[in-house]
């Protein structure tokens, strides 16, 4: 493949990564909505917790598990923004 191949590529994954991370986020909001209802907190660290050896346990790399670890880091660190703004 040429290297406008592998940008196309990478383009087309970043649209679906796009589409997942807001299918992500409205499972956020119901989650938000649920938690308020049942007058839980928003942060959860073990939940958290439970999420990243889920992750880690299944990465096959090239990213190395730090830089998994990192990433989901930032992902649940705006859906829990968008939670606590619901």
């Amino acid at each position: 493949m040429e290297l406008s191949d592998w940008r196309g590529r990478i383009d087309a994954l970043n649209l679906q990564l796009l589409e997942l991370l807001n299918e992500r986020a409205k499972c956020a909001q119901a989650i938000a909505e649920l938690k308020k209802k049942k007058m839980l907190p928003i942060y959860d660290p073990l939940r958290e917790q439970q999420v990243f050896d889920a992750v880690l346990s299944r990465n096959a790399g090239p990213l190395s598990n730090e830089a998994i670890r990192r990433i989901f880091e930032c992902i649940i660190a705006e859906h829990r923004r968008l939670e606590e703004s619901t």
